[in-house]
């Protein structure tokens, strides 16, 4: 399980997982869960248009990520977030209906892009992934301080002097680089939840900023570890354990949060007297 092809499967499930930490932890405070969602989906359109010209796929699905994530933060100023998030998912996944209605040649792929396959990622996958993979992280440091203020205090931010809809564009972008990154590892359709579940699991554990990230890139780190251990010994797509993995850490999560608070809280002072 450690040797052969499966070092691809490791290294870039470690990358994918780090990123995914970091990144997630600021779409659950911005509650860009939904987009988070759509713009994988809509990624996925573009590495089949990719595919149909003979171009790179990973090109393809970083050049729709990034269409995605700036018509969403366009579109989204002058409308509905929402509403705009679900057009633009529409859109994508009729261009990707398009593209593959032309072509009979990419049935695996498909299949690898939606439900992921870390298992057969090559060596040359290993650079565009890292490099796209240190932009992110690069990006998000250099925005650290006015996207976790507009994230968490977007009032605060506004009379700071921060341009909320620039942040919230720079970041969407961030998001689909990180997408182009993460989709062929872990598939399109599930990606969200490994940007989504170990953040929030580790927003419940931790109040600080920083300790929330570190507690969410090892929850991160800890599902895609044990996600490739199980569709290896079992044969089913990694994407299926990132999901479950992913919801059942929030799930013991919130839950032990939700016990502890009960059990701190303090006894009324009727029950007390009635009890005597």
């Amino acid at each position: 399980m450690f040797s052969g092809f499966m070092t691809n499967a490791w290294i870039v499930a470690t990358m994918v997982a780090v990123v995914a930490g970091v990144v997630g932890l600021f779409v659950v405070l911005r509650g860009d869960a939904f987009p988070a969602h759509a713009i994988p989906n809509g990624a996925f359109a573009g590495a089949a248009g990719a595919a149909l010209i003979g171009a790179n796929e990973l090109l393809g699905l970083g050049v729709f990520a990034v269409a995605a994530a700036l018509t969403i933060g366009w579109l989204g100023r002058r409308g509905r977030h929402d509403v705009v998030t679900a057009l633009a998912l529409v859109m994508m996944l009729a261009l990707g209906a398009a593209f593959l209605s032309h072509t009979t040649e990419y049935s695996q792929e498909i299949f690898s892009l939606l439900f992921g396959e870390v298992l057969g990622v090559s060596t040359t996958a290993l650079a565009p992934v890292a490099l796209l993979g240190a932009g992110c992280l690069i990006a998000v440091g250099a925005l650290y301080r006015p996207l976790l203020l507009s994230s968490s205090l977007p009032d605060v931010a506004a009379a700071r002097g921060v341009h909320n809809h620039l942040i919230e564009m720079a970041f969407l972008v961030i998001l689909a680089l990180a997408t182009a990154m993460t989709v062929p590892v872990v598939g399109s359709l599930l990606i969200f939840s490994l940007m989504v579940g170990p953040p929030a699991a580790a927003r419940v554990l931790a109040s600080r900023p920083s300790r929330a990230i570190t507690l969410s890139v090892a929850i991160a780190l800890l599902t895609a570890w044990f996600s490739i251990a199980s569709s290896y010994w079992s044969n089913w797509p990694i994407g299926f354990f990132v999901g479950v993995y992913s919801a059942a850490v929030y799930g013991v999560a919130k839950g032990g949060a939700l016990l502890h608070a009960r059990l701190r809280a303090p006894t009324p002072v009727l029950a007390v007297s009635a009890a005597a």
